[in-house]
């Protein structure tokens, strides 16, 4: 089905392409690289750590252009640290330990399922990250397996490589330039799985990464809940430029993310034919002048730009000088930009124009995150008072016609800081589209998070051996792998099982019971589906601890359900029984708990006809029937088929038909 999504577009016309990256965590008792627990969150702390991050030169001298980025952030890292969940390794301050070799093992199995080739031999590297999401300043990762493809609708999507890696600090807060980090969700094992870029709808986007997330599920090794599955999707149009929108939580989100970057990315194109038209076709043709014009801005009706408004801020907000604040006086500053009238309300996407991708750098890199961040000349805001102000504020930069005005505030130092990364932006408009990495947010827009990455944040890990995949270990990986879920879903839903049960079953595990009673009771394919996909969903909702059971214990359940067929009838009461007691032997509990027909049931069916019946409006023989079935189940229930207690009650009841 394709999603209708406003404002309307080609994605065949503007040559849509996608590819993901789906990072899901792993069911691991310790973490990556250490032996800490994995899984075990905490909301306190014992410890607390002050760092800041420079970038390093790669193997070939270069330094990556996203290191730079971060560096300019100016950004105070504080890691809160508690003693359950992280050890000195998370803090760089000891090597790694050798890597946890079930997190590979699960790695393995993905790629199998995938069909990747599974290379011969493991080697860890280091991944750079500034933004003080890693205390170490870099991620370990490695590749395992490359080469993959699954079935998707009429087609295939490739994996391009599947690798394991550790997981980065959980975010607490980011206000100016201090961002907090809790180090519990630090170092746990995952998988990146990648695919190529094979989707053109965003409704194909939604749809590839459930499906990856079903194949990630099927061996129960993996983590659920939230959080512990997250995406980068990966959009570009033609003549357009890769971009990452980063850790998208949510698959039914990405399509509206997708659609809104696609339409950004047109946008965005259309803005640099018009810079070209107005001569702007290499960077030192932008023309910025700045000026300090707090004492003018005192006297503004703009009470947002005013001193006092400002340190009013700071201090209910508990921000301090040369921390969450940049370093300075108070500043106004104003920032013209000659011949681009026009260019600041450019739309980009929905709801969006450029001075939105203004403000997103300004507030990253500036740490300018007051808002509205910015006030422009092209979208003066009502509640600064008066026009007069513009007019006033024109006439002080000499604004023509043809130009364009920008008001930053904030600690001098990222005022100017600001004034430098308008320029670098709009030279980035002059080229198009910049390679960056944007953060997804709630109402299906993003904004800007850094400068996409390059090869030159990646080098070998020299504290980490290789690992040798040997055929004995897959194979032996590959003999106790479940069904991938495609093959599932044939299956199932030749037995006409519904899709959305069916996916269910995949993503919670109930697939590896079903196939384990089908295998080993005998039992039936539609009815197994049924009970794990749908019946035992409302008795856990109403507090039955049905996970207690072991498969083992369901193995017995429909071992003794199939051989007599007439316990269906009660079903709810024996599974209540069962998950009561998930260590007794299932044949004990439901012997104590039923019995065989009796022989006098068909006089006991005669005798609920004979009980007598008090009669409603609009009764008939259906209504009065189920009132009787209903009277003698409870007695024969679990003892005599419903079908022959419902024989004899329409052979023994007065009238025929709906009379």
């Amino acid at each position: 089905m394709k999603l209708a999504l406003d404002p309307p577009l080609n994605y065949e016309e503007v040559g849509l392409i996608v590819g993901l990256e789906v990072h899901q965590q792993l069911l691991t008792q310790k973490k990556m690289f250490c032996n800490c627990p994995a899984g075990h969150y905490t909301n306190t702390h014992d410890a607390t750590v002050l760092r800041h991050m420079r970038p390093t030169l790669s193997e070939l001298g270069e330094y990556d252009g996203t290191a730079l980025m971060e560096f300019k952030t100016k950004k105070n890292i504080i890691y809160l640290l508690n003693q359950e969940n992280t050890c000195t390794y998370e803090m760089d301050d000891t090597p790694p330990f050798l890597v946890n070799q079930d997190a590979l093992d699960v790695a393995i199995e993905q790629c199998l399922m995938l069909g990747c080739d599974i290379i011969d031999e493991v080697h860890i590297a280091r991944k750079q990250y500034l933004d003080g999401s890693i205390p170490t300043g870099f991620q370990r990762t490695a590749i395992v397996g490359v080469g993959g493809k699954i079935p998707f609708r009429d087609r295939e999507i490739s994996i391009t490589q599947i690798s394991v890696e550790e997981d980065s600090c959980r975010e607490v807060s980011d206000r100016g330039h201090l961002i907090v980090w809790r180090t519990d969700r630090l170092g746990m094992p995952l998988i990146e799985t990648v695919t190529g870029a094979d989707m053109h709808h965003p409704d194909e986007v939604a749809e590839a990464i459930l499906l990856i997330g079903r194949v990630c599920r099927s061996t129960n090794h993996v983590r659920t809940g939230p959080g512990a599955s997250r995406q980068d999707v990966n959009v570009s149009v033609r003549g357009g430029r890769r971009v990452e929108i980063k850790g998208v939580p949510y698959a039914w989100l990405a399509p509206r993310l997708v659609h809104g970057e696609a339409w950004r990315q047109v946008n965005l194109l259309k803005l640099r034919d018009e810079l070209h038209k107005r001569g702007f076709d290499a960077p030192e043709k932008i023309k910025i002048r700045h000026q300090d014009i707090t004492e003018h801005a005192a006297d503004y009706g703009n009470r947002v730009v005013h001193e006092e408004i400002w340190q009013r801020r700071a201090e209910e907000k508990s921000l301090r000088d040369g921390f969450e604040l940049g370093k300075g006086k108070f500043t106004v500053r104003a920032v013209k930009l000659a011949n681009m009238a026009g260019i600041l309300n450019w739309p980009t996407q929905p709801d969006h124009t450029f001075a939105d991708e203004l403000r997103g750098r300004l507030r990253v890199i500036c740490g300018l995150d007051h808002q509205p961040i910015l006030i422009q000349s092209e979208k003066w805001p009502d509640y600064t008072g008066s026009q007069q102000d513009l007019q006033r504020l024109k006439k002080l930069m000499g604004i023509k016609r043809n130009d364009a005005v920008i008001l930053v505030w904030g600690p001098d130092e990222d005022t100017l800081s600001a004034v430098e990364e308008i320029r670098l932006r709009i030279a980035d408009a002059i080229d198009g589209i910049p390679n960056e990495t944007r953060q997804p947010l709630p109402d299906g827009s993003t904004d800007f998070e850094r400068i996409l990455p390059g090869p030159d944040r990646m080098y070998p890990d020299t504290d980490s051996p290789p690992t040798r995949i040997t055929r004995p270990r897959v194979e032996a990986l590959r003999d106790a792998l479940p069904a991938p879920p495609w093959v599932r879903e044939e299956q199932y839903g030749a037995a006409g099982v519904p899709k959305s049960t069916i996916h269910y079953l995949i993503r919670r595990g109930g697939a590896n019971l079903v196939d384990k009673v089908v295998a080993e009771a005998g039992a039936d394919v539609r009815r197994a589906c049924f009970f794990f996909g749908e019946r035992l969903k409302g008795l856990k909702r109403g507090g039955v601890p049905v996970d207690a059971v072991s498969p083992e214990r369901w193995v017995e359940f429909f071992d003794l359900m199939g051989k007599r067929p007439v316990l269906w009838d009660d079903w709810a009461r024996l599974v209540v029984a069962v998950a009561a007691a998930p260590s007794e032997p299932v044949a004990n509990l439901i012997s104590s708990l039923t019995s065989d027909a009796p022989d006098d049931w068909l006089e006991l069916v005669t005798d609920v006809i004979t009980t007598g019946y008090t009669e409603h409006k609009g009764d008939n023989r259906q209504r009065r029937l189920r009132h009787h079935i209903g009277v003698a189940m409870e007695t024969l229930r679990g003892r005599v088929p419903v079908a022959d207690v419902m024989g004899q009650l329409a052979e023994q009841l007065p009238g025929q038909g709906g009379k």
